[in-house]
């Protein structure tokens, strides 16, 4: 039996994963951000973390190291957590799932919102690759859909619909969620 729960948030960009995983790290969980190893190996690559950057790297990492590479570059985090619980942010395929369910039980939780609110929240969040135009809104839209991520969504073991909740809500749910799978 495999001792970690790997709590995998997916959702289209600007669904509420980041908000939940920030939520519930102030509840004692452990974070691992996808997103964030990309901007690592960016930087490791002395690239800027722009949108067209992080965009072009994610796909490339993918084509050299196969579909599941971006679950490949958190491996050591997970295998040197003492978590018994760890909150994966950002699951984007099926071949990221595979892998991470190496390293333990895998439960797809997927965030839904509408694409006015997910546009609104990337505006206002602030990332250095958030899209402030509807064109480069649609261009991201479309790279994560290309990579799989509508199949994990729709592989989802739960899905919470982050429409007319407030912030505190939609963690408030995730968190009674994840209690129902570590029970």
């Amino acid at each position: 039996m495999l001792s970690k729960l790997l709590v995998c948030l997916t959702g289209m960009p600007g669904a509420g994963k980041s908000t939940i995983a920030e939520g519930l790290e102030s509840k004692g969980y452990e974070i691992i951000n996808l997103g964030n190893a990309v901007r690592d190996e960016a930087k490791n690559r002395n690239l800027e973390a722009s949108r067209e950057n992080l965009g072009k790297l994610m796909l490339e990492l993918r084509e050299k190291n196969g579909p599941g590479a971006i679950a490949e570059l958190v491996e050591s985090k997970i295998q040197s957590s003492t978590a018994n619980v760890l909150l994966i942010d950002g699951v984007r395929s099926n071949d990221e799932i595979d892998v991470l369910r190496k390293f333990g039980t895998v439960k797809l939780l997927a965030i839904h919102a509408s694409i006015d609110t997910r546009f609104n929240f990337l505006q206002k969040r602030g990332r250095s690759d958030d899209p402030q135009t509807k064109e480069h809104f649609n261009e991201r839209d479309n790279r994560e859909l290309g990579v799989g991520i509508s199949n994990s969504i729709a592989l989802s073991d739960f899905a919470i619909s982050n429409i007319g909740l407030t912030k505190d809500e939609l963690i408030k749910k995730s968190y009674e969620i994840i209690q129902r799978w570590i029970e």
